[in-house]
C-alpha cells in the first residue's frame, strides 16, 4: 500500500520561499513518475512539476508549468523516499493546497493531468500574502 505524506507548507509573504517535502513509503519498484499538484479555492487541481523516480544519475528531465519555471525546483533524494518542491519568489497566485502524486511508469506528455496519477497525499497548505 503506497503512502505519500506532504509537509512543509505554511504562510509566507510574497517574494519568500518554502520547501515542500513528500515522504513516500510502501512504494513500487521500477520507474515511477512523481509530481506536485496544487488546488486553489474554487479552481481545478493543476499540475505544477514532475520528475521520474528513481533519479537519473545523468540528470533526467523535469517538467514544469510555465508559471513556475525559474521559481520552483522539483527534486528527489537518491534513496527515492522523499520528493521535494523548492519554491522561491512566491506570488499570491501560488496560494493553494499542494499535493504529492505518483504513478507507475515514466512521466510523459500528460504528466499535468490529475487523472494520470494513482496515488495521492493528503496535501499541505501554502498561503502567500
Amino acid at each position: 500500500h503506497v503512502q505519500l505524506v506532504e509537509s512543509g507548507g505554511g504562510s509566507v509573504q510574497a517574494g519568500g520561499s518554502l520547501r515542500l517535502a513528500c515522504a513516500a513509503s510502501g512504494y513500487t519498484y521500477g520507474r515511477n513518475c512523481m509530481a506536485w499538484f496544487r488546488q486553489a479555492p474554487g479552481k481545478e487541481r493543476e499540475g505544477v512539476a514532475a520528475i521520474n523516480r528513481p533519479v537519473d544519475p545523468a540528470g533526467g528531465p523535469t517538467y514544469y508549468i510555465d508559471r513556475v519555471k525559474g521559481r520552483f525546483t522539483i527534486s528527489e533524494d537518491y534513496a527515492g523516499t522523499t520528493l521535494y518542491l523548492q519554491m522561491s519568489r512566491l506570488k499570491p497566485e501560488d496560494t493553494g493546497m499542494y499535493y504529492c502524486a505518483a504513478v507507475i511508469g515514466r512521466c510523459s506528455w500528460y504528466w499535468e493531468k490529475s487523472t494520470t496519477y494513482s496515488f495521492w497525499g493528503q496535501g499541505t497548505q501554502v498561503t502567500v500574502s
